[in-house]
């Protein structure tokens, strides 16, 4: 499937958006919110992968 991108400014997608009706503005809200979660979540997660890849813990490479 291919993509199409448009060069669109903050401003101008606040525009957009606040012409929505109100139950479409707050389903996105909701879904922009789950969204926001999400990322904030995953990167909360790469932080803790992170001290694996540290040399001094080796114990992650003992044989089992």
């Amino acid at each position: 499937m291919s993509q199409v991108t448009m060069d669109v400014s903050l401003e101008q997608v606040k525009s957009l958006v606040f012409q929505l009706p109100v139950k479409d503005l707050l389903e996105l809200a909701y879904t922009i919110e789950e969204r926001a979660e999400t990322i904030a979540m995953m990167q909360l997660a790469e932080s803790g992968f992170r001290e694996w890849l540290e040399e001094s813990e080796d114990i992650y490479d003992a044989p089992a």
